[in-house]
């Protein structure tokens, strides 16, 4: 039994702790409607990208803020939505969830998982728009991040923190590159985040088991959108993205993020500029185009120690239209990237796979991030392609070749073909060092061309078990020294007669 006293003490109690509190809720009404996008009056105190509730749920992010309306992007379908409906304004501005909890997992910009496994526990939330490091938080990009392909590692390379632009046209292996880059990254501490804008589900899926199966799918995460999807959410994406890549930046990590692409992106900002009725410019893309890539892009960095030292390393993609990459939107996007990748349609059918144009490819800090073993041997070998790309232009024309020059083409060719390589099958540095050592040094001159795919992946076997101590000491030292250079070569000539 309770007596009276207890009873009235409980009251009393209450009645002290009781407060009366007014909630107050700015809302706004739905003046029109249509393509995802909402116009609505009276929400005066929003914020730019504050998120807003509709009732049923939904959420939009206000976008276009006007003297008398805001134009506010609906996160979903919009059928239920209509005209009078009333809008709250929520105080928070827009985020994602992040942490090393969304890793493994594919999610939409939204941070919601669309691969069946369950709900992704992480509190942790992340606004989608951040400023970029300043100057004084930076270090210089020094630290190489090996794509695991022998042309892009000692031709065009990339470091950490670096904008690496990947550019050509449709199927010419832009994915390709990434992916591989992504599959290169297993044991070296590198996390992934793969941004897939406007791709087809089974695109994605297929993706999604290949890394799966190559044990890359435990440090990646995938953030996708299909192109079914409404504009609002394939603008979200790469932003989205690059929050959850910051995430792992600023706790000191290194991270490549890839957007897939680029071109995708800046279609579906440009229908929803149009939509919010803004100002078109040049090809109808909104005046602001530059600046959503430059925004996005300049968030990759190589943060100084005193923030951390982790690292954040972008490659966008950019899909071109015949090979124009003096069009708007890869102008745009080579001017804000430190290099780019280009691929052409020509090398590609040809058969020369990854088909990386030598000539309209740059890095422009990648060398200061090679090896020096890589240095070592890439100097000869950029050299030497140069001098083959001149001739064989040449040798197009002329019908007699003199002797010097037949060697030389022929040379060319040879190194050529040992540049391709087969997809997902990525190659640590100390045997991409080891191949282009030999090519660049003469052990090839005598190999048929046709069979230089089966000497290379011979000669990399022989070195593994015969002579361990060779790859183990460029790995170890990331030099080529002159007793391993001698120890090299006796391995390759022993290697030649035996092949």
């Amino acid at each position: 039994m309770i007596n009276a006293d207890e009873i009235a003490g409980i009251l009393k109690q209450q009645i002290e702790q009781f407060k009366t509190e007014v909630q107050e809720d700015e809302v706004g009404t739905v003046i029109s409607v249509g393509a995802n996008l909402a116009r609505v009056y009276g929400l005066r105190g929003v914020r730019s990208s504050e998120l807003v509730e509709f009732p049923n749920g939904l959420l939009g992010v206000a976008l276009n803020l006007e003297e008398d309306n805001v134009g506010v992007v609906i996160m979903g379908p919009d059928d239920e939505i209509k005209e009078g409906d009333k809008v709250r304004r929520t105080g928070r501005i827009a985020s994602v969830p992040v942490g090393e909890a969304l890793l493994g997992r594919v999610v939409d910009p939204l941070g919601q998982p669309i691969d069946g496994k369950g709900p992704i526990e992480t509190t942790r939330l992340r606004t989608l728009e951040n400023i970029a490091p300043t100057v004084i938080q930076r270090q210089p990009v020094k630290q190489p991040l090996q794509t695991g392909l022998r042309v892009l590692d000692a031709l065009i390379p990339i470091g950490k923190g670096q904008r690496e632009l990947i550019i050509g046209d449709r199927s010419t292996g832009k994915t390709a590159i990434a992916i591989d880059t992504i599959i290169n990254q297993k044991g070296r501490n590198v996390f992934c985040i793969y941004v897939a804008i406007g791709q087809k589900n089974s695109t994605v899926a297929a993706l999604a088991q290949v890394l799966e199966q190559k044990g890359a799918m435990a440090y990646t995460t995938i953030v996708a959108i299909s192109p079914s999807e409404a504009a609002s959410l394939r603008w979200l994406a790469p932003f989205a993205g690059c929050a959850m890549a910051e995430e792992l930046m600023y706790a000191g990590k290194d991270v490549l993020i890839v957007y897939d692409d680029l071109t995708k992106h800046a279609q579906s900002y440009r229908e929803m500029s149009l939509l919010l009725r803004r100002p078109p410019g040049r090809e109808a893309y909104p005046g602001d185009i530059f600046y959503l890539h430059s925004r996005l892009l300049e968030r990759a960095a190589k943060l100084s120690d005193e923030m951390g030292g982790g690292s954040m390393t972008a490659l966008p993609v950019i899909e071109t239209q015949a090979g124009d990459f003096s069009a708007y939107i890869p102008t745009n996007v080579i001017s804000i990237t430190d290099g780019q990748i280009y691929l052409t349609p020509e090398l590609f059918f040809q058969g020369i796979r990854p088909a990386v144009d030598i000539g309209l490819s740059v890095s422009r800090v990648g060398g200061a991030a090679q090896t020096k073993a890589m240095k070592s041997v890439a100097g000869q070998l950029k050299l030497e392609l140069a001098q083959y790309r001149d001739l064989a232009a040449f040798a197009k024309l002329a019908s007699d070749l003199d002797k010097a020059t037949q060697n030389q083409l022929a040379r060319g060719e040879k190194l050529t073909e040992l540049l391709k390589q087969p997809q997902y099958q990525p190659q640590p540095m100390e045997d991409q060092v080891a191949l282009i050592y030999a090519a660049t040094n003469g052990f090839v001159k005598d190999v048929p061309t046709d069979r230089l795919a089966n000497w290379a992946s011979g000669l990399i076997d022989f070195l593994h078990n015969q002579h361990p101590n060779i790859p183990a000491a460029i790995a170890e030292s990331g030099q080529l020294s002159d007793d391993t250079r001698k120890q090299l070569d006796d391995a390759l000539t022993a290697f030649n007669k035996s092949f």
